[in-house]
């Protein structure tokens, strides 16, 4: 297949783009400066510009633009680039998809459409929830409409937290883990929907390739865990004690609005996926960890 990718660069782009060429697929990377090499192409999704015609040919589009959620502290200026970044790109990559033909648009959301979900167990089914994060799910994708109206099939990924040494959930606790004073979250009771890295890329390559997957899926591990489960988990693959747990006062002064969020308790499952037939390579949150924290 012929995939163009945005949000190549980034921690999921970087990884993604490596399976897909190793699974022989012809990758073009959007760029938002002067494109330099064969396989990409440039475009400016603050305001829309995107030239459909360099994109003919294509199979698929898959988007992965977005500022990071957690790079700084929130204020209202933050939080407009947040929601800008991601719903300009998905739309006009959705736009252009439309105009070029691409068979298939996926567009890489968040499994923060929920909402805090307590206890409760949520899958594709379930609406959105309530929160700026909830919010923010809720109009990325509602920016892929310009495809889905043009008769592409769009597939929503909400993704769960991808484990990975090198970026995402992990690499900010990296260090005060392996030094030992790790530990779970206020309570530690939240629900965690996470995914080891090696099934969020299988995940991808396997909504490409079935034409009967469309609509919102949920990328993450069967079987969600507690954060004080996931900190024993981590802190053992890691050998070291979790014994220094972080009250919720302290998020609250570190992170600001953004640890309200970071407390949430989001119980989601891959109804979509089980129901297709999708096998989870690391379904055990102790082997995914241990992969997920191998130098490679």
């Amino acid at each position: 297949m012929r995939v163009v990718v945005s949000g190549a660069s980034g921690f999921l782009g970087t990884h993604l783009t490596r399976r897909l060429r190793t699974s022989g697929h012809d990758v073009v990377r959007l760029v938002r400066r002067p494109a330099t090499q064969q396989n990409e192409v440039q475009w400016d999704p603050r305001t829309g510009r995107l030239d459909a015609a360099a994109l003919s040919g294509a199979d698929a589009a898959i988007n992965l633009a977005g500022a990071a959620v957690d790079a700084k502290r929130w204020n209202e200026s933050y939080k407009r680039e947040l929601r800008d970044s991601r719903v300009n790109s998905t739309r006009t990559l959705a736009q252009a998809a439309a105009d070029a033909g691409i068979p298939v648009f996926v567009n890489a959301g968040g499994i923060n459409w929920y909402g805090d979900t307590g206890d409760r167990v949520v899958d594709e089914s379930d609406p959105a929830g309530e929160g700026f994060l909830a919010d923010l799910c809720r109009a990325w994708e509602a920016a892929t409409g310009p495809a889905e109206d043009a008769g592409v099939r769009v597939v929503r990924l909400r993704v769960g937290y991808p484990l990975h040494r090198s970026g995402g959930y992990l690499k900010p606790q990296m260090l005060p883990f392996g030094l030992g004073i790790g530990g779970k979250l206020a309570g530690g009771r939240q629900w965690m929907p996470w995914i080891a890295m090696d099934d969020w890329l299988s995940v991808v390559e396997f909504v490409l390739a079935r034409d009967d997957i469309a609509g919102p899926v949920n990328a993450a591990a069967p079987e969600p865990v507690r954060n004080d489960e996931f900190t024993k988990a981590f802190g053992a693959a890691l050998h070291r004690p979790t014994v220094m747990p972080v009250p919720g006062f302290a998020l609250r002064i570190l992170l600001g609005e953004l640890s309200s969020e970071a407390l949430s308790s989001i119980r989601a499952v891959p109804k979509v996926l089980l129901d297709k037939g999708f096998t989870h390579q690391y379904p055990d949150l102790r082997e995914a960890l241990k992969k997920a924290l191998e130098k490679r």
